[in-house]
């Protein structure tokens, strides 16, 4: 057997051979993260081994530098395994005491890793599943950039027409970013003419604000205790710009996601309360079910899982939540468990029955996901789609 052992970066990549009694066939080399690089790689080792099913293949789960390193191998039918960056660094450390850290080091502790049986080769996702993931993971980049856009617009509100907020039901509403983009602050919205602003507020309330709404803002802006600042307004303009921007670009991405969701047909969409976006995120992220044994080891892929501390005699009673592994299905699993515990009684009886121990709200959530996840596990598996109690 042929063990190939790659230290990913994102200029170059680190490499090392070695047969199945640790004789190293190729000592530490260097290759440049291109064409002729990774070309280079793969005639090294095949002058190693011609036989594909007697090399083993390992490298780090780098994020999006060993994309493409990885679809290489693949492509080449070479067998590969993506390890986790905590595995090798736990293992690297308990090779030696010493506080050393080198790209070949790093190489060496993957290629003796690959000894190990426990590990599973790649399997790359199909075409379908990737592009839902570029999806599912941009809106959510977007979606939180555009929660930071509104915080911040609700601040600058804040201090230019700290009163608009009594009068109206929520400032995040498309005439009141009409309004204000127009009229940034109460001054502005003060000095103009009451024809002009009730035109505003009709053509974008769809007429559910009239003569009197317009009156009242327009009264109120007069006697505001807003700052009047050109640079907070001329701010204020621009972040109302930039959310509209960004809600414009997720509904873009929300019609790419809709089709592709529903080409996958999975049972998970029957479930109440699991969204064309948290199950688009939840079904991206978990990709191929076969890799999981046990709906556990999905719990532990999403960091559901919680830490034990024992020693001794001492055992830890309040455990929490490792939070290791993706962020995204996390998040996704527990929007989804929050609402399914709302809209199917199973779920909600569940949720009452926590709270009754006297479990935090949150604590409580926690549970009902590992539950939904357990309940995921077992619809895909027998492809069953999921009814309602009663």
């Amino acid at each position: 057997m042929i063990y190939v052992g790659i230290d990913v970066a994102k200029d170059k990549h680190d490499c090392i051979i070695t047969n199945s009694d640790g004789e190293v066939l190729i000592s530490g080399f260097t290759i440049p993260n291109n064409r002729k690089g990774l070309d280079d790689l793969y005639s090294k080792i095949i002058k190693c081994s011609k036989n594909k099913s007697e090399i083993k293949i390992g490298l780090e789960a780098t994020g999006h530098y060993s994309n493409n390193l990885l679809e290489y191998l693949i492509d080449k039918d070479l067998p590969t395994f993506v390890i986790n960056p905590l595995h090798t660094n736990l293992y690297r450390k308990s090779l030696s005491l010493r506080k050393t850290k080198t790209d070949t080091i790093d190489a060496y502790s993957i290629v003796t890793m690959l000894h190990s049986e426990y590990l599973k080769s790649y399997t790359p996702v199909s075409y379908h599943i990737s592009e839902l993931k570029s999806l599912a993971r941009y809106r959510f980049s977007l979606v939180q950039d555009c929660a930071r856009q509104k915080s911040s617009y609700a601040r600058l509100l804040n201090l230019l027409f700290p009163e608009l907020q009594s009068l109206i039901t929520t400032i995040h509403l498309p005439s009141m970013y009409a309004m204000l983009e127009e009229l940034p602050g109460a001054t502005y919205i003060a000095e103009c003419h009451l024809t002009h602003l009730l035109n505003i507020l009709q053509t974008t309330s769809r007429s559910q604000y009239g003569k009197e709404k317009a009156k009242a803002i327009r009264d109120v802006a007069r006697a505001s205790i807003g700052t009047n600042s050109l640079a907070k307004s001329l701010e204020l303009k621009q972040t109302i710009q930039l959310i509209r921007s960004m809600q414009e670009q997720i509904k873009n991405i929300e019609a790419k996601i809709k089709p592709i969701v529903d080409s996958i047909e999975s049972p998970i969409m029957t479930i109440p309360g699991i969204s064309y976006n948290m199950g688009s995120i939840i079904l991206a992220e978990i990709g191929d079910f076969s890799r999981f044994e046990t709906a556990e080891k999905i719990l532990a892929y999403a960091g559901l899982e919680p830490s034990i501390y024992q020693s001794g005699n001492l055992v830890s009673n309040h455990a929490t939540m490792v939070k290791r592994g993706s962020k995204y299905l996390r998040y996704a699993l527990f929007t989804a468990a929050k609402l399914i515990s709302i809209h199917d009684p199973t779920f909600a009886a569940y949720m009452s029955k926590k709270r009754s121990e006297g479990k935090h709200y949150y604590v409580a959530v926690s549970h009902a996901a590992k539950k939904l996840v357990r309940v995921i596990y077992y619809l895909v598996k027998t492809n069953q789609t999921y009814h309602k109690a009663g």
